[in-house]
């Protein structure tokens, strides 16, 4: 069996690879790490979790044992899709490179500019980044890139799903064109294989496994469940907690907000869950995920930033809250368990909306995926929410008492606000306080009293109303010149004294 030795790594990578533990390569950095140490361009294509980051980081310290960094210059170049999978990749190299003396810079959003440009100043030998954030010090000038001898594009399908391609293109002609260009990807659609010919260099294709393909220690099964949100939440909680084995699990929604309200809803239910989206700021995302992987929580509700490579070793069950409208992202999803070698499981739950992305999903992976019990055919009939129920009796109550027409809550707020409005009016009369005007209907806002019975219903003409009540008070001749906005203290009665 070939071991790290065998593949040309210098003596102080190996040394930090055994002290890891680690004594035999995957498939993919078995074929990959010797053409990149030979400085060929490489496509790499591999399942999620097969140890796709080790295939570039190895091979790069040991070519970067050789050479200085100088200011602003850096000497390679990883373009990661998300801040955590940078963040992952530069724990990578701290982990390996502890032997070397090398300057790893980290450029991500979230992080203040004055402490990358100091690290920048500095001269980085690896330059970690996003590519937002390494154009906007580019544009800065705080970053020149005519030194760069070795560019990664990480996770390139999930470049292509953020928009990062033209970013990429922009970079790209930054970099000298005799650079040594590696390619990684867990699928590989036509719009990828595009944009690998137009980077890449006479390349070596290192592909273990068919594209967009799962991993087999994954056991895949689907859940039948009704479209409402609580019928979905019901499952999910059934699902979770008749898993003997569970240790920890991702579960994954396509919208921010779907996550916020999942995670909501779990913790009222009394499980240790956390949250993760896009719309977190940077130290939360980083504290949520640190906890997640020391165990201090044991459910993770996720958007799709959590679904590409980041390596948290030892995740036993992944849940799809929603089935993912790209199907690559259900391989990318699922594969954050049965990683390196373990075994794990991947639930979808699955509603009558979702079956042509099941389809399109089922004819990616060419794989029929088996139903837990039952497809959506056998589904019982759909339960009633706790919250429609009460709303349910609540309108039946108020149609019994004759208050079931549309918009009569809304009509008595407006009346009882008119009239504590005329009685503060009137009040301010007797008290001859001048210039108190009647509330307009435009200026109203409605508001919803729950329906108190003691108020009285509103005529259809609100602002007549007001003025015919002021006007009702004056027994003497309506004053010339005012027409039907008549100030208040006109109206107050004269005590004439003889």
């Amino acid at each position: 069996m070939t071991t790290f030795a065998d593949l040309g790594l210098s003596q102080k990578v190996l040394s930090a690879v055994a002290d890891a533990g680690y004594t035999n390569p995957t498939p993919i950095q078995a074929g990959a790490i010797p053409y990149a140490l030979q400085r060929r361009d490489i496509c790499g294509i591999a399942q999620t979790g097969t140890g796709k980051t080790a295939s570039f980081v190895l091979p790069m310290l040991t070519l970067l044992e050789k050479g200085r960094a100088r200011a602003r210059m850096p000497r390679t170049l990883i373009l990661e899709p998300t801040r955590e999978l940078a963040a992952q990749v530069a724990e990578n190299f701290d982990k390996y490179g502890k032997n070397h003396k090398l300057n790893v810079a980290l450029l991500i959003g979230g992080v203040s500019f004055e402490d990358q440009d100091r690290k920048l100043e500095r001269g980085a030998d690896v330059l970690i980044a996003t590519p937002g954030r390494l154009l906007d010090h580019c544009e800065r000038g705080k970053l020149l890139m005519t030194g760069v001898e070795i560019l990664v594009i990480d996770e390139a399908d999930r470049m292509l799903d953020m928009g990062f391609i033209p970013d990429i293109e922009r970079i790209a002609k930054m970099i000298p064109f005799t650079r040594q260009t590696l390619f990684f990807s867990a699928t590989m659609p036509p719009e990828i294989q595009k944009l690998a010919d137009r980077f890449l260099q006479n390349p070596e294709r290192v592909e273990v496994a068919k594209p967009s393909s799962t991993a087999k220690t994954v056991t895949q099964r689907l859940v039948a469940s009704h479209s409402k949100d609580y019928e979905k939440r019901a499952v999910l909680r059934d699902l979770i907690t008749t898993q003997d084995n569970l240790k920890n699990a991702i579960i994954f929604c396509n919208r921010k907000k779907d996550v916020s309200e999942l995670f909501r809803s779990l913790e009222r239910h009394g499980f240790s869950v956390g949250a993760l989206h896009g719309d977190m700021d940077q130290r939360s995302r980083m504290t949520m995920l640190a906890n997640f992987k020391d165990g201090n929580i044991k459910l993770l509700v996720a958007s799709d930033v959590a679904a590409r490579g980041l390596d948290i070793p030892d995740v036993s069950h992944v849940f799809n809250f929603d089935v993912p409208i790209h199907s690559e992202d259900y391989v990318h999803r699922i594969g954050r368990t049965g990683r390196a070698g373990r075994s794990g499981r991947a639930f979808t739950i699955v509603t009558r909306a979702d079956t042509k992305y099941m389809d399109a999903i089922e004819k990616l992976i060419s794989e029929k995926i088996e139903w837990q019990s039952g497809d959506l055919s056998a589904l019982p009939a759909p339960m009633e929410s706790h919250d429609n129920e009460r709303g349910r009796r609540g309108r039946d109550r108020d149609k019994e008492r004759g208050r079931g027409k549309r918009g009569d809550s809304g009509h008595r707020a407006d009346t009882k606000k008119q009239d504590n409005q005329i009685e503060a009016t009137e009040g301010f009369e007797e008290s001859k306080v001048e210039n108190v005007r009647p509330e307009r209907k435009a200026d109203r806002k409605p508001q919803n009293n729950g329906g108190n019975r003691n108020t009285r219903p509103s005529p259809a003409n609100d602002d007549n109303r007001d003025r015919r009540r002021h006007r009702d008070h004056d027994d003497g001749p309506t004053p010339v010149g005012f027409g039907d906005d008549i100030p208040a203290f006109m109206l107050i009665v004269a005590n004439a004294k003889a």
